[in-house]
């Protein structure tokens, strides 16, 4: 077993890579699929030692080939077994063929699924269907998942979750909820954004001994960010400094009645190390920023020239906190996008931008769903069914960087693969957080940062301090609860 690699593909690459291993690198099928079942076994062993009574559910590939070695070791382990057959097992043939003979001749005999309870075992061992699926559903498949999810046993999917794209991470009209999937070869990028990161549980993966010199005939189709750390892309600070080193962030925002938003953004981007950070927002409040936290520099500006006044001091604008979408926001945004600095453009500033869109290079735009929604004239639930392609094609439209938050935060730079952010938890699902994220990338934009480095390791940033907050508790968190764990993560 091994830890979740950093390189993401398609499930097209991973079959692609898997007949690499079998036709060129000389590795049987047959001895491919038997590590995988036995890599089965031992996760269930491990997560449930004193589960009795398993349940397998086998589809007629592959996949349910690996569903046949889990049932024959588990009933040689003194296990009561029930495999339960989907699909034409008479049209089996090769390796998924000899696994079932083989379970068979060792005295497991699989019953036709035709509707039967799972309640009363103690594992569910979900081998139906692997990363092929391409359409919703439907009959014995959909009531199989049906009875997988309504029983109480524990949940443990080969290779991916029968239901779920393992592309795009949406799911194909029901899918098997597990506790712990265990993924094979290649990590397929649907499992970590969207609905695949509920439909999997905890994430495992081996390689199955399949050689590295395999994995270097396939470029990665996304990556993820567990491997960025602070440390060392930001310089050790020397002792002379002084706040000038580390820039000036300006954020813009604040509309009335929504002054907390620049505020917690002017916080976040401080306790994410820039130097000095003023907010521009309504003249009517412009006490309450500073108020809340004496450190800020707050400005009331009511007028595009006085904002444009401030741009000589400012290294990094961060647009949107709060900003509204009345006509005084649309002034405030038209005054940035006539600056070269380099912008953070979120929240009402992005609506305004969908109203009238432009094309940057000097930008990071970080919609949630419903915002991104808006930049590309289509429903969130649209966006939600496929991710990936949401983020590459605002960032096609709109250039600069796109970062789409959410469950499996995805940031794209037109380049290179799409990053993918693992941390972060459903407490953070709170007003405010945004507003956090963009001070956070704005603060690192502020310290010499290039647009792509500051998304990535913003969001990383953000996403483990909102996990360090959790370890309280995730319900009831607040944004402001993140701030002492920026501080303490930027420094890590």
């Amino acid at each position: 077993m091994e830890n979740l690699p950093h390189n993401l593909y398609r499930a097209a690459q991973v079959r692609e890579l898997d007949r690499i291993a079998i036709d060129e690198f000389a590795i049987p099928g047959e001895v491919l699929m038997a590590r995988a079942g036995q890599a089965v076994f031992a996760v269930m062993c491990a997560h449930w030692p004193d589960a009795r009574r398993v349940a397998v559910m086998c589809g007629a590939g592959n996949n349910g080939g690996d569903g046949y070695v889990v049932a024959r070791l588990a009933h040689e382990a003194g296990l009561e077994v029930a495999v339960f057959q989907l699909g034409d097992a008479d049209r089996l043939r090769g390796d998924a063929h000899q696994a079932r003979e083989a379970m068979r001749k060792a005295g497991v005999a699989p019953a036709p699924f035709s509707g039967q309870s799972l309640q009363g075992y103690d594992v569910i061992v979900d081998a139906m269907l692997g990363t092929g699926l391409e359409r919703p559903l439907e009959g014995a498949w959909r009531n199989a998942v049906k009875a997988v999810n309504d029983a109480r046993g524990r949940v443990l999917a080969v290779d991916i979750p029968t239901g779920l794209h393992a592309d795009r991470g949406s799911v194909l009209g029901l899918t098997v909820t597990a506790d712990v999937t265990l993924t094979f070869i290649g990590v397929k990028r649907g499992m970590l954004t969207a609905q695949g990161v509920d439909a999997c549980g905890i994430l495992l993966y081996d390689s199955l001994g399949v050689p590295s010199a395999v994995f270097d005939r396939a470029v990665p189709s996304a990556v993820t960010s567990d491997a960025m750390h602070l440390g060392r892309v930001l310089p050790r600070r020397m002792r002379n400094s002084h706040k000038g080193c580390f820039g000036h962030v300006l954020v813009i925002g604040g509309a009335e009645g929504m002054s907390g938003a620049a505020c917690l953004a002017g916080e976040a981007a401080a306790r994410s190390g820039a130097g000095l950070v003023s907010i521009a927002t309504r003249a009517r409040h412009a006490a309450a920023p500073g108020q809340a936290r004496a450190e800020l520099m707050v400005h009331g500006v009511e007028d595009a020239a006085s904002l444009r006044r401030l741009f000589a001091r400012a290294s990094v604008l961060a647009i949107g906190p709060g900003l509204g979408r009345s006509r005084w926001g649309g002034r405030m945004l038209a005054a940035c996008l006539e600056s070269g600095l380099p912008k953070v453009v979120d929240a009402d500033a992005l609506n305004l931008l969908a109203l009238e869109p432009a094309r940057r290079d000097d930008w990071i735009l970080t919609p949630h769903p419903g915002e991104a929604a808006g930049l590309l004239g289509v429903s969130s639930r649209e966006i939600q069914n496929d991710r990936y392609q949401a983020v590459a094609e605002i960032q096609n439209r709109y250039g600069g960087i796109c970062v789409l938050k959410g469950a499996g935060t995805l940031i794209h730079g037109g380049r290179r693969a799409t990053v993918v952010c693992r941390a972060g938890n459903p407490g953070m699902a709170a007003g405010g957080m945004g507003d956090v994220l963009t001070g956070v990338i704005a603060g690192l934009l502020a310290q010499g940062m290039g647009l792509m480095a500051a998304a990535c390791h913003g969001v990383t940033l953000h996403a483990r301090a909102g996990d360090r907050a959790a370890q309280e508790g995730e319900r009831g968190m607040l944004a402001g609860d993140l701030m002492p764990y920026l501080r303490v993560m930027a420094n890590a």
